[in-house]
């Protein structure tokens, strides 16, 4: 009976995806909302990219890492924003199943890019303040090469492994997910069956992702604020820091959101609420990133100005 069950339901070719908004007259105002958002993250990313690679004195392994992330940022958002001023414009909630997987796909790549490299550049920081006489040593070329290709190797794979599992997916139990883009929690939950691969990647895949990102960021403050905590001068604490303070508002802004998206999928689930959290950390946090770098970073600052100069 089962099996005749699900052989009845029909084969998904696309999606519904959930609207902000169904009331017409707020439509004008989202769509000029996002482009402006996007265009702001474009540039802002854009300019941090520029201001690394144009100033020697930003050639550092904190900058390097910056400067990934910041294209990571332009990608993450270019996933997401784009098709969601399409379908504004054109009042439309529908995705292809294909464009619906290849969304997914970029999504998960671009967001566990940010989580890694998030990861990567606390250990950056620990290294630099625990280790200050041989931060040049430890964080040669090399092993900024390799950490940046280790990370990008480990989104594809989060990304590809979640791809591959939804295509075993034959049937689903319905073409509403909501959210307003190809969510994969999301995604995940409207197959029609339990399966076991499925579990893997909901439990396994995304514990190990989340809890090798988190222990390694949470460790590396523990170790940070330590060796700040030992330093006898006011001057000398907040100077080490403030080297960090920048990093530590991101992380904990994406964090935050993330967590707030995927707790909130397992437990008391609400649309509105995962919409909003989703929409912090896919938009308003890569927005977000240029402006906590550059405000709070005296030699981002100092390559900005000389930018500025040389375009006048």
């Amino acid at each position: 009976m089962l099996k005749l069950e699900a052989q009845n339901l029909p084969v998904v070719s696309q999606f519904h995806l959930m609207s902000l908004s169904e009331n017409v007259e707020v439509q004008p105002f989202l769509l000029v909302l996002f482009l402006s958002f996007y265009m702001v993250t474009v540039l802002g990313n854009l300019l941090i990219i520029l201001a690394v690679c144009s100033d020697f004195h930003l050639h550092t392994p904190m900058y390097f890492f910056l400067s990934n992330l910041s294209w990571s940022d332009i990608c993450l958002i270019s996933t997401i924003v784009p098709r969601m001023i399409w379908d504004i414009g054109t009042q439309s909630r529908v995705i292809s199943y294909v464009s619906c997987l290849t969304q997914m796909s970029m999504f998960i790549l671009f967001a566990c890019m940010d989580s890694m490299l998030l990861t990567v550049m606390a250990y950056d920081r620990f290294v630099a303040i625990c280790h200050p006489l041989h931060y040049k040593i430890i964080m040669n070329p090399n092993l900024c090469a390799f950490l940046l290709l280790a990370s990008v190797l480990a989104s594809l794979v989060d990304s590809q492994v979640h791809n591959l599992i939804v295509l075993q997916f034959t049937h689903f139990s319905g073409m509403e997910i909501s959210n307003f883009y190809c969510d994969p929690s999301q995604l995940l939950n409207l197959n029609c069956s339990e399966m076991f691969t499925k579990s893997i990647v909901i439990h396994f895949i995304g514990v190990f992702f989340g809890l090798f990102s988190t222990t390694g960021i949470i460790s590396s403050y523990y170790k940070i604020i330590s060796s700040i905590l030992r330093i006898p001068s006011k001057d000398g604490k907040y100077k080490a820091f403030s080297t960090c303070g920048s990093h530590l508002s991101v992380v904990c802004l994406f964090y935050g959101t993330a967590t707030a998206v995927y707790i909130g999928s397992t437990s008391s689930y609400s649309p509105e609420n995962c919409a909003v959290a989703s929409l912090m950390y896919t938009v308003v946090i890569p927005m977000l990133n240029p402006f906590i770098y550059s405000l709070r970073n005296r030699d981002i600052k100092i390559a900005l100005r000389k930018l500025q100069r040389r375009a006048i």
